[in-house]
């Protein structure tokens, strides 16, 4: 729980706004209204109730919050007084924590002074709970926009995410935010890079930041961001095949060999599929074993007065056998057979 020194009252006063909920919506059927003037006028209400919609839930997940936190102290260590208090406001447990997550956003920004809290009705609930993932650095420059009256949503808060990104990351080449700076590379295309990288290695960033320094475009860093995001499935991949682990093969060299003949995206596929592969043999192995164990016990407590559960055992021989038989489709033209050999 994220707490806050800033008195109940004052954040009560701060984040409460009369409101008239006599609103006069204009008439779809009146024509005199040019469409722009329509469409405005109901974006002032909408904005209004978004506005009321967001400091309500704040309040109500720290109800929740509390109700939670009152159970850890003193409720019987599983949450059922907490549930039961979900259950009978017909609140389910996912709302619930999505309520708690903005409560805890709220109080994140007000007690690190990131945030005035007059500022809050200019906040829609997502732009509040992405700010207070950002670094510090976003949030300052969030608060700064919120002050000057602007309109915070999660676009918002995207944009000057990625701007900061942009132009701070220590693994972009100066090149690189020399010509963002003067608005030739949007930020927007380059964040998505320097997420990219920040997964990879040192040992693999350096070709990358030396192709994209020569060429500072739009299309470099896009096709970049696609091969550094190939190159980081094929490492986290080809880390988790264990068939790959059990062999001789070098994965440097293969890498190597992938990035020169460009198919690093097929070689990153391959080795995703293949641990996946190996992820639903194992899930296979274990399901099988699984079935014929409740096969021999449901065998051995049924007899001759239960002829249709023994026939339904009949019919389930072709998977729980060591020669899996399955059809793939209904009219049976197409087979598999798996065998399974075991060995300790």
């Amino acid at each position: 729980m994220v707490s806050t020194s800033i008195p109940t009252d004052e954040l009560a006063a701060a984040l409460q706004t009369p409101v008239d909920f006599n609103f006069e919506l204009p008439d779809p059927e009146d024509e005199e209204i040019q469409e722009a003037e329509f469409e405005e006028r109901l974006d002032v209400v909408w904005k209004v109730c978004e506005r009321f919609d967001l400091q309500t839930d704040i309040w109500r997940g720290r109800i929740l919050r509390a109700v939670r936190d009152r159970e850890k102290k003193g409720g019987d260590g599983r949450g059922a007084g907490f549930l039961n208090w979900l259950k009978n406001r017909e609140i389910t447990k996912s709302q619930a924590y999505a309520l708690i997550q903005l409560a805890n956003s709220a109080d994140t920004l007000l007690a690190e002074g990131q945030l005035d809290p007059d500022t809050i009705n200019n906040f829609s609930k997502r732009a509040f709970v992405e700010t207070a993932k950002s670094v510090p650095e976003v949030q300052r420059l969030v608060s700064e926009a919120a002050q000057q009256g602007d309109r915070i949503t999660r676009r918002e808060v995207k944009q000057l995410s990625d701007e900061w990104t942009a132009m701070n990351s220590e693994l972009l080449p100066d090149e690189v935010k020399e010509k963002a700076s003067e608005g030739g590379l949007p930020p927007r295309h380059l964040a998505p890079l320097v997420r990219e990288l920040e997964k990879l290695p040192d040992l693999h960033l350096k070709h990358i930041q030396q192709e994209v320094a020569e060429n500072p475009d739009i299309d470099t860093v896009k096709l970049l961001t696609s091969e550094a995001r190939s190159l980081s499935k094929y490492l986290d991949a080809a880390a988790q095949v264990q068939t790959l682990k059990r062999g001789a093969t070098d994965l440097g060299m293969a890498l190597e060999e992938a990035l020169r003949l460009d198919c690093l995206s097929t070689a990153a596929e391959l080795v995703k599929q293949a641990t996946a592969l190996e992820q639903t043999v194992g899930k296979l192995f274990t399901t099988w074993k699984r079935l014929g164990s409740l096969a021999d016990r449901l065998y051995v407590d049924t007899g001759a007065s239960t002829p249709n559960l023994r026939s339904m055992l009949t019919c389930l021989d072709p998977l729980t056998s060591e020669t899996i038989e399955l059809h793939l489709d209904e009219e049976g033209d197409r087979l598999v057979r798996l065998r399974i050999i075991s060995e300790q």
